[in-house]
């Protein structure tokens, strides 16, 4: 099979779906690797290493693009929506509960294609989380810059210092990245609440973080109790392929401080606040009702040299899978790519998408 890397064109993007290990492997397998030049520059690995493992090297997308399959980082964005293609086999996050435009033309070009995000391993999603870890830690990291003055932010150090209480950091979601966003904020020194709605997951948090972090039942009244002592306000909150739930509305920001921080970690999913909207790290912030929005879409981009080592060492088993034995095949004998494929032959196979945009559902037989 021939597979294609191109060159990732989303703003500021600099994550590259296969690095030479990834490269080496799959020319091992018997496969022709087709790499775009440049596409490994931006986290760290140059056109020689991949011509040294066995790559061809290609100067354009387009030529990429012919591959029978793709491996990307990012969805594709409309500069790319020409080379969607009936017997392309596409293999990369896509986020298509919150891109109708994107799940349209996917569907209407035939395209094979399987998400990242909803690969699933009973209730893990091993492709996802490794960019999820680096979400939240992120999210405290971003969230502890803009809280400073100078960045518009209130002027609250996350730690506080001896005399001075430190911030108080509310987490939505204890999943993956909301734990990552505990342990860097717990790690900062900042007062920590986690609110959850499963019983279960909280019980392991408490043992897992030492009873370093306050959890609480998730739920509005809650939720509004927390916002007026809250600086940091991180949603993490994750509906496995589908849009995610608005769980604070504009009404509620009011009840924040004015000028604490909002990280949205789920944007990619549409966003989990009312006010949010995506935005890019050329441009990451905004205000809505005196509250700093920080939206950007494609944070493990900002630290693109561990995302993309992170992010391979999870796709590279299944990327192999797919090219020895083509997508109907690897699917039938890997469970866990089943709820991985969005769309196959015309159809929409994914039942939270179809929900998210009111658009026919195939299941994949």
């Amino acid at each position: 099979m021939k597979v294609g890397i191109p060159k990732e064109i989303k703003v500021k993007e600099n994550r590259v779906a296969g690095t030479p290990a990834v490269v080496r492997a799959l020319v091992s397998a018997g496969h022709t690797v087709l790499v775009q030049q440049g596409a490994g520059v931006g986290s760290g690995f140059s056109d020689e290493q991949y011509r040294d493992v066995g790559a061809t090297l290609v100067p354009t997308a387009a030529d990429a693009w012919s591959g029978d399959m793709v491996l990307k980082v990012k969805e594709p964005i409309e500069p790319e929506y020409g080379f969607l293609r009936p017997g392309l086999l596409l293999f990369t996050y896509l986020h298509l509960a919150a891109d109708r435009a994107l799940t349209e033309r996917l569907v209407a070009s035939k395209t094979d294609s399987i998400a990242y995000e909803t690969v699933q391993v009973g209730r893990r999603l091993p492709l996802l989380e490794p960019m999820s870890e680096i979400a939240g830690r992120m999210s405290t990291i971003v969230g502890a810059f803009y809280l400073s003055r100078a960045q518009g932010g209130s002027g609250v150090l996350l730690g506080g210092v001896p005399g001075v209480l430190p911030a108080h950091v509310v987490i939505l979601g204890g999943g993956a990245s909301g734990v990552n966003a505990a342990r860097m904020a717990v790690g900062l020194g900042a007062t920590v609440t986690i609110l959850e709605l499963d019983i279960e997951r909280m019980r392991f948090l408490d043992l897992t973080l030492g009873g370093s972090v306050r959890l609480v039942q998730s739920n509005e009244h809650n939720l509004m109790e927390l916002l007026p002592d809250c600086d940091l306000l991180i949603g993490a909150v994750l509906v496995p392929g589908a849009k995610a739930p608005k769980l604070v509305s504009r009404d509620m920001l009011k009840l924040m401080k004015k000028d604490s921080v909002l990280v949205d970690i789920a944007i990619d999913q549409g966003g989990c606040f009312e006010t949010s909207r995506a935005t890019t790290h050329e441009n990451p912030i905004f205000f809505e009702e005196d509250i700093l929005h920080y939206c950007v879409a494609n944070m493990p981009g900002a630290y693109c040299r561990t995302a993309t080592q992170a992010l391979t060492n999870a796709t590279l088993p299944y990327a192999v899978k797919l090219a020895n034995l083509g997508v109907e095949k690897a699917v039938q004998q890997t469970p866990e790519l089943r709820p991985g494929l969005n769309t196959h032959a015309g159809h929409l196979t994914y039942k939270a998408v179809a929900d998210a945009h009111g658009m026919t559902f195939t299941e994949y037989k």
